[in-house]
């Protein structure tokens, strides 16, 4: 008799296998023999659990009782609902997403961008190593014929992922990209903070002189937040060099600079007592060279807080610390020639998580978007301050605190937070980016099989030859949870059609038909009932539940002598609702063959195009 298998001892073997095949994929050797063993394998895993299923069938076949029919209606009945994180949006809600999406699309040409489109799920050993203590939040797949696979987490590693398909090439170009990314976070649903969201990107690529590329994404995110109304806003920017230079001058050891600067970048939501707490307690930090750091990272300030830094001795000193405050004063010029520079404030906490930034990083942070109390405690404009002076001493240690336990872990390690009061969370930064120089540079690398150690020559000539590239990613959905409350506050409508045409007395009903051909062929947004003999009541309440602005009449006189009646319907919020304006207007008398010219021209008209109020 054959002995029992082992189905988690298998499932182990399987793993193994998976990462043997990877690791012989990788290196370029054949992969012949381990695919059949893989497959042996998971045959026979397969037949593992199927069979105890049917010994699981087969003892309670025995020993249950039947279930009763409304037992069994209750075992199959579906929970309606949507995964966690996500959500459906209706049509109201989509007409003002598709709005916001237009006037994005618009900026981007306008800009000179051009679109590329790439998958929504990439091999996970494209996105491994990028997103440094966000890595956990990458959604992954299923593994399918042995290749590993994850959801895009961002527009901007599958974009240097293609440019190093395309050979690296440093030649210059403008791309936006817009599309869903995943990521496996807490969501805020009301705050636009889910795990599937849609996300704007405009990058440029390519060699440019100094900083002229990073100023043209700021001006460009300036027209997009502007043009949709989104309240007050500003930009927070800092460079990582000029980061790297503090951490080195301060004592920071290399291999903890990016968990440092993961820390510092907390400091917007938590007081400097619990960050230094994080940097000393978590990330093990010498507490007097935290102390050093702070006299740092607790300035913002405008372009004046340049000046500041530039007269610190110690900070120039720092050849990484010099060539990034260069690079900002070059930057400030440009964005007061954009006329922006009012925007701006200059913070030294900000360091953007992701591991894949080498400049200049920024967030657009609306009023709208923040927190309760976040104007006030956060000097929410860029405005001179106590940072213009010296620095202040170093913070007194942080009273005694218990560290924080650890939160729970899902099956697959990622941490799973408490329920979070929405009331409590903003928006957040609505849009945010940054240099990425070498992350082009980094997949030939990679594709090539050589490191810094292993082969150094080769590896400076693959970085040096990858497009250097500035970007800027744009929440959509943190948007449209800005937007949209004004929509329903203004009492916008649902969709965009224009005319509704209507017959009075017989049918018409092919009559009906050709003129609303003929309006679509003309680029008139056009719709009608669909019913052969329709009352005339009928129609004009289906045209008024989608706030038509005219109502075009067919009669059988005005049939004959090519005539048409136009009736102009407006309009009002009153207590809280939309409510038609009634008029004693009969309609104005159009020649058919006129339609097109007399709607486009009229004042109604303008208005609805104007806006979609």
């Amino acid at each position: 008799m054959a002995s029992p298998v082992n189905i988690s001892e298998l499932e182990a073997e399987i793993a193994a296998q998976k990462a043997k095949f990877n690791d012989l994929r990788l290196s370029g050797q054949p992969l012949d023999e381990i695919k059949q063993t893989l497959s042996e394998l998971k045959r026979t895993l397969a037949v593992a659990k199927n069979a105890g299923k049917e010994k699981k069938l087969k003892a309670a076949d025995g020993e249950a009782k039947p279930e009763s029919s409304s037992q069994e209606k209750k075992k199959e009945r579906l929970l309606l609902k949507t995964a966690k994180g996500t959500r459906d949006y209706g049509p109201a809600e989509m007409f003002c997403r598709e709005h916001i999406e237009r006037i994005v699309k618009d900026c981007f040409t306008t800009y000179g961008g051009a679109c590329l489109d790439t998958p929504v799920f990439e091999r996970k050993d494209v996105l491994t190593d990028k997103y440094g203590e966000d890595a956990k939040l990458i959604f992954d797949l299923m593994d399918q014929g042995g290749e590993q696979l994850a959801l895009r987490y961002d527009h901007t590693v599958p974009l240097a992922r293609y440019l190093a398909m395309q050979g690296g090439t440093s030649t210059q170009s403008k791309l936006w990209q817009v599309g869903k990314v995943y990521r496996r976070d807490n969501p805020v649903m009301s705050k636009g903070r889910m795990r599937e969201f849609t996300q704007a990107d405009f990058d440029i690529t390519g060699t440019w002189d100094a900083m002229i590329p990073d100023a043209e994404i700021l001006s460009l995110l300036h027209t997009i937040l502007t043009k949709l109304d989104v309240g007050e806003f500003t930009f927070k920017v800092n460079h990582r060099r000029i980061l790297d230079g503090i951490f080195e001058v301060c004592g920071v050891p290399p291999e903890k600079i990016r968990s440092i600067s993961s820390a510092v970048d907390k400091l917007d939501k938590l007081p400097w007592a619990e960050v230094k707490l994080e940097m000393t307690e978590e990330k093990g930090l010498d507490p007097s060279v935290a102390d050093k750091i702070g006299e740092y990272v607790k300035h913002k300030g405008g372009p004046e807080l340049l000046s500041l830094l530039e007269g610190d001795a110690t900070l120039t000193a720092n050849a990484s610390a010099k060539q990034g405050l260069s690079d900002m004063s070059i930057l400030f010029t440009l964005l007061k020639a954009y006329g922006i520079i009012e925007r701006i404030s200059f913070d030294m906490s900000l360091a953007r998580g992701l591991d894949y930034y080498t400049g200049i990083i920024y967030e657009a942070i609306v009023e709208a978007s923040a927190p309760p109390g976040f104007k006030a405690a956060n000097a929410f404009a860029s405005v001179p301050s106590d940072t213009t002076t010296s620095p202040a001493p170093p913070s007194a240690p942080a009273a005694e605190s218990k560290k924080p336990k650890s939160r729970p872990k899902t099956t697959n390690g990622a941490d799973e937070e408490k329920e979070i009061d929405e009331s409590q969370v903003g928006v957040g930064s609505i849009a945010a980016g940054g240099r990425y120089d070498n992350l082009v540079g980094s997949f030939l690398c990679g594709a090539a099989g050589v490191t810094p150690t292993s082969n150094p020559k080769d590896y400076k000539k693959f970085m040096a030859s990858g497009a250097p590239c500035v970007g800027v990613s744009i929440g959509m959905d943190r948007i449209f949870a800005i937007v949209w409350p004004k929509w329903v506050e203004r009492g916008a409508r649902a969709k965009g059609t224009m005319v509704y045409v209507m017959s009075a007395g017989d049918g018409l009903l092919e009559e009906r038909v050709r003129l609303v051909k003929e309006l679509r062929d003309a680029g008139v947004k056009t719709d009608f009932l669909a019913k052969s003999k329709p009352k005339i009541a009928a129609q004009f309440a289906a045209g008024e539940r989608d706030e038509v602005p005219f109502a075009v009449i067919l009669g059988a006189d005005e049939l004959k002598a090519g005539l048409v009646t136009v009736k102009e319907q407006r309009w009002q919020l009153v207590d809280g609702k939309k409510v038609k304006i009634e008029s004693s207007d009969k309609g104005t008398q159009v020649k058919r063959d006129e339609l097109v010219n007399w709607l486009k021209k009229s004042e109604t008209w303008g208005e609805w195009e104007a806006g979609v109020w």
